[in-house]
């Protein structure tokens, strides 16, 4: 797999190591009441572009925090660049903060493993795993490539672009999984988010690509795109998405689940991590919640603090047996 950096790309990689240069020598934590309540507006943090998935994500726990809490305000701070590595950076720096949260997703663990970044998610306080998100591999309806298995053999024999969010995210891995596992070969490009992946894909500039179906289900029902398969070692019982058949069906055995949820600073005080859980309990159990996780065809997988901490555990041990530096 050949990963085609653009020139944004590799200006927001810069400006994204000159960031965590900063991070360790800067006044963290001091924005922050440092109590076990936030002292005012919490902020939730993408680290995204808007109109992707992860700030889907951010705004629906936003608005779904706030719902369930009397009083509290919480707004949506996007922070996008370096595949993601600008917005966590950024957090890095709120230390000991309970007014800040942030939209966190599987990149979490694929950067540290990645690229050189200041933190994994030990850097961090895990609040809240709201549940999986398995990509699709779409393409243009005219497109020549007609399943999964096809685009891994016509990879073989010709150039494919595929479009990625994030260089090092879990779009890379899938492609990175299908090369390993099936001897496919992909020239993938990296955009900030999935809006702009999704843009690449319906304007031609790539020819496939790796996105949520929350992401694609409009242009899929508009017949604007087509759906390959789905990352899965079983289909999706969403009726719309009920007949996209899996990559193993097609003998591509890739199964990878991106998880969503929601992580508070590192350096928290106790006291202010359980009210953050307790606050995530009630939006889980929240007509909000249900609403979320259904218009965005998530699988609903609920964890809380170090439920979460060991599923993140797990999971960077699995990442790290596929992920290339």
């Amino acid at each position: 797999m050949r990963v085609l950096l653009r020139g944004r790309g590799v200006v927001a990689a810069l400006c994204a190591a000159v960031l965590l240069g900063g991070c360790a020598t800067g006044s963290a934590g001091q924005e922050g009441s440092g109590g076990p309540r936030p002292a005012g507006n919490v902020t939730m943090v993408v680290p995204f572009a808007a109109g992707g998935g992860s700030d889907i994500a951010g705004r629906a726990m936003a608005d779904g925090l706030a719902g369930v809490e009397p009083g509290l305000r919480v707004n949506v701070d996007n922070r996008e660049g370096g595949q993601g590595a600008v917005g966590y950076s950024y957090f890095l720096a709120k230390v000991g903060s309970p007014d800040y949260l942030l939209a966190t997703e599987t990149s979490l663990l694929s950067l540290p493993l990645s690229v050189d970044v200041a933190f994994s998610y030990r850097s961090f306080t895990p609040i809240m795993k709201i549940g999986d998100d398995y990509t699709l591999l779409v393409a243009l309806p005219g497109s020549p490539i007609t399943s999964c298995a096809d685009a891994v053999a016509q990879s073989r024999g010709r150039r494919v672009l595929a479009g990625i969010s994030g260089a090092v995210g879990p779009d890379a891995v899938v492609f990175s999984q299908m090369e390993r596992v099936a001897g496919a070969d992909f020239d993938t490009v990296p955009y900030e988010g999935g809006g702009e992946t999704l843009a690449a894909v319906l304007g031609g500039q790539v020819e496939l690509a790796s996105l949520n179906p929350s992401e694609v289900v409009g242009q899929l029902r508009a017949g604007q795109l087509k759906a390959l398969c789905v990352f899965a070692d079983q289909r999706y019982t969403y009726p719309e998405l009920a007949g996209i058949p899996t990559s193993v069906e097609q003998g591509v055995p890739v199964s990878i689940a991106q998880f969503r949820g929601m992580i508070a600073p590192g350096g928290l005080n106790p006291q202010a991590a359980e009210y953050w859980i307790g606050v995530a309990r009630r939006f889980a159990d929240s007509p909000a919640y249900t609403e979320y996780v259904e218009s965005e065809f998530l699988q609903p997988r609920l964890a809380f603090g170090e439920e979460f901490t060991a599923y993140l555990r797990d999971n960077e041990e699995l990442l790290a047996q596929v992920v290339r530096r």
